[in-house]
């Protein structure tokens, strides 16, 4: 007879963490965007639109377009971040939690646009208050 089957007592399990890590959890939303009988470049389609995007902005940026590369760049990830909002598995582009993911590509985008379109020379956007704290702080 076993010990559980004798006594009824169960072995208590460790609440320590293994030594070795043998897995990782997919992130919510991980799965394969594409039928798993697709080929690998459409089951990851959401990466795959969004590394194409912002290479093309990196390759303007290279062409001497600063302004428009990087405005690309930038609406890259807010595609991402949309990509990631909307469909329920984006393959590789799900990196953490939904939340964490949206908020992630979703402020580090509208950072790049907004940085983008204040640059010298020239810029598209002028925020007064911006003017008002360099003022004080450098000049």
């Amino acid at each position: 007879m076993s010990a559980d089957a004798a006594g009824g007592e169960k072995k208590r399990g460790t609440r320590r963490f293994p030594l070795w890590t043998r897995d990782t959890a997919r992130p919510e939303g991980g799965g394969r965007a594409a039928p798993g009988d697709a080929p690998a470049p459409a089951r990851q389609w959401p990466l795959i639109a969004v590394l194409s995007v912002a290479g093309l902005g990196l390759l303007l940026t290279a062409f001497d377009l600063f302004r428009v590369g990087c405005i690309l760049v930038g609406v890259a990830l807010l595609g991402g971040a949309v990509l990631r909002w909307v469909l329920p598995s984006v393959g590789m582009l799900a990196v953490r939690s939904r939340f964490t993911d949206l908020v992630t590509y979703g402020i580090l985008g509208l950072a790049i646009v907004l940085l983008a379109m204040m640059a010298q020379p020239d810029p598209w956007l002028k925020i007064p208050f911006l003017q008002d704290t360099l003022h004080f702080t450098v000049r």
